[in-house]
């Protein structure tokens, strides 16, 4: 059932195998599972995640490459509902662990939100990651552009830039040496530093030693047409003429949920999970781009999949085995 602040209370009471905290490609292939072994689940959905964005799912088996992410949930979300979960547009705010069920605080609405609690057995976090991307004063030309040839990921999109003439923006020194990666697919690149990172003199002669430039001048905006970025105009007025680009400025990790759980290990940001994906915590499990691993759609769809396996077989070794009663009557002991 899709969930609204006009009938989630009938669901307050309802004790759910697993509260799913993100609708992304994992978040929705374990509420799949889930359901498909008979258990319960709420998907908890803030919107607009990394999968969202993704104009063109052209290395995903079994899809047209033209294929966005935005028809991945779409279809996703029609199937969950179609075998009975829950779903809801919300912003988890707090996982609090009471023992043997979580409370999961819910922020629904931007305007006069309310605040629902819900309970479960199990909590699968997938909420996800998010690129941070070159702040100019109209972000609105950097949207035009993101996720269509100014990529965030180079493990998706290396084919795309193969032999081009590839920007590489980064947001710190350490991710400068993105280049000498990205030189599989491209060895033209320029690299951008917005103006905001200091570059030592190591990592500058590195740069000369492989060709390739080293941009510090502030970016006053891409330049472009129909989401096809052509280059970049710097705040001096000059241009610099690009094929396509690869953004490198670290992510935003979607887990303060989580921090006040305090047996959950972590690696940074990412959480550590055992090879079913579950964490520390016996019944907290850590999917897609929030675990350790490559932040791959195929990769979160697979996690998905493994964490309601190893819910289902929590739950099915605890329970009682069903009976054919009938068949049980006046039967010798």
């Amino acid at each position: 059932m899709k969930l609204t602040k006009q009938n989630l209370d009938q669901r307050l009471d309802h004790l759910y195998d697993a509260i799913i905290v993100g609708g992304g490609a994992g978040g929705l292939s374990a509420a799949i599972y889930l359901q498909r072994y008979g258990l319960s689940c709420l998907v908890v959905e803030k919107g607009r995640g990394r999968s969202f964005w993704m104009q063109e799912l052209r290395n995903y088996l079994g899809l047209p490459p033209e294929t966005p992410g935005r028809d991945l949930l779409k279809h996703g979300q029609e199937h969950i509902l179609a075998l009975g979960a829950d779903y809801l547009r919300g912003f988890v705010e707090e996982v609090r662990d009471e023992g043997d069920t979580f409370a999961v605080k819910v922020k629904v609405g931007r305007q006069s939100s309310i605040y629902p609690v819900f309970r479960s057995k199990y909590v699968i976090a997938a909420s996800g990651i998010i690129d941070r991307l070159p702040h100019l004063d109209n972000m609105q030309n950097v949207y035009d552009y993101a996720g269509y040839n100014l990529h965030v990921c180079m493990i998706c999109d290396g084919y795309e830039m193969m032999d081009q003439r590839c920007g590489l923006f980064v947001g710190s020194e350490g991710a400068i040496n993105t280049a000498f990666v990205l030189n599989w697919f491209t060895p033209y690149i320029t690299v951008f530093t917005h103006g905001q990172v200091e570059v030592g003199s190591e990592m500058r002669q590195k740069l000369r030693d492989h060709g390739y430039p080293l941009i510090e001048t502030p970016i006053k905006q891409f330049l472009g047409h129909n989401h096809t970025m052509t280059g970049v105009e710097l705040i001096d007025g000059s241009t610099v003429e690009l094929d396509t680009g690869l953004v490198a400025m670290g992510s935003h990790y979607h887990n303060e949920y989580l921090k006040g759980i305090e047996s959950l290990e972590w690696n940074g940001e990412n959480l550590v999970t055992d090879n079913m994906c579950r964490t520390s915590h016996p019944r907290i499990f850590a999917v897609g781009d929030l675990k350790e691993g490559l932040n791959q759609v195929s990769i979160a769809v697979a996690d998905g999949t493994l964490a309601a396996t190893a819910i289902w077989r929590d739950i099915r070794r605890v329970s009682e085995p069903r009976r054919w009663e009938q068949n049980l009557i006046g039967a010798v002991p």
